[in-house]
Parts: structure tokens; sequence; C-alpha cells
């Protein structure tokens, strides 16, 4: 049996030029004015048997906002970050450029003291692979813009080097379908948005 996994990016706590590495602050006026603005199209995920969120202040909110009451799932975490936790990636660069350039580049690299990019991808890949077969076919997980590209890049069995390129806006979905280890990235058309069921 095929399972249909759609990731919700959660709805913005910040203007995205002051994102924060594993920013964990609740949803500001304009996320939840977003969030507002975009429900009829996302409630109808509540559909879903199984329905998750990343355990940031703002996934939950988002999940709880659209009616889906998702179950926090810690294999949902952004990426640890070590010693720039809480910095964007200007104030991380300002202090330490050197290490920046090094984390950039190399997906194995940890110069932060915390997770490497590749460690990422393959816990959230881990997450996705262990998705039970059985409980349902249709799953919603709201997770934050990072959570969703590393599993794209999983999904897709990209090189770790594929997540600079990928571009996840608040609130917007993908959907992978297929089942652990052998996944698939599926577009609907637009008039399908908000028929989901």
């Amino acid at each position: 049996m095929a399972l249909r996994v759609t990731f919700v990016a959660a709805a913005r706590s910040s203007p995205l030029l002051a994102e924060r590495f594993e920013d964990d602050r609740p949803l500001d006026t304009a996320g939840w004015d977003e969030v507002q603005h975009v429900a009829h199209e996302l409630v109808p995920l509540a559909a879903a048997e199984l329905r998750y969120c990343s355990p940031t202040p703002r996934s939950r909110a988002t999940g709880d906002a659209l009616g889906y009451a998702p179950l926090v799932q810690l294999a949902l975490r952004d990426c640890d970050m070590g010693r720039w936790r809480g910095l964007t990636l200007g104030e991380a660069m300002a202090r330490e450029p050197d290490q920046v350039d090094a984390w950039l580049a190399d997906p194995r690299a940890t110069p932060h003291g915390g997770e490497s990019l590749l460690g990422f991808i393959s816990r959230v890949g881990g997450w996705l692979d262990t998705r039970p077969v059985g409980d349902g076919d249709r799953i919603v997980a709201v997770a934050e813009p990072s959570v969703i590209r590393a599993a794209l890049v999983y999904a897709l069995k990209a090189p770790p080097s594929t997540y600079w390129n990928i571009d996840v806006r608040p609130l917007s979905t993908t959907t992978v379908t297929g089942r652990g280890g052998r996944w698939n990235l599926r577009f609907d058309p637009a008039s399908a948005q908000t028929s989901r069921t």
C-alpha cells in the first residue's frame, strides 16, 4: 500500500530575512492572518488518518488553527544548530565566517557543534520511512520549511547540496507518495487543492 504524505509548511513567525536557526517563536500577527487567509484550502487535509507536526510553537499553532489536532513528532524538529541556535545566517556569518562557509560547503560538517546537514536529512528521512502502513494511507505533517526541504532531498535521493536549492514558502503544501525508501514527488492540479480528502 502506498502512503500519501502531505507536508504543510508552518506559517511564519518573522519576516523571511529575520528567520533564525531553530526559531521557536510563536506565530506573529502576519502568520495568523496568513493562516486565516488560506484555511479554506488547507482545512480539508484534516481528513488525513494521521496528522503530525514539528515540535515548534509555530508548527503546532498552524496545525491547531487548521483543525488538524496534530501529534508532535520529535523527529520532525529543525536541524540542531548548536551554538548558532537563535542566530540569523547573517549573524552567524558575522561571528564565524569560515565556519559558516565550511557548513554550507560540506554536508557532513558540524562547525556549530550541532547536527550535520546529512544527519538532519537522514533523521527526517528515517521518520518518513517509518510511517505506519495500514493505519491509513493519508498523512499530513505541519513542519518547518527546513524539515520539508530535508524530506524532499531524502525522498528524491538527491545530493545533499540540493537542500540549498529548494524554496519552501510558509503555508505551502508538498506531497510525496510511496513507502519506506521509495518515494515520489507528487504535483496536483490547482483544482485538486481544495478537493483533497
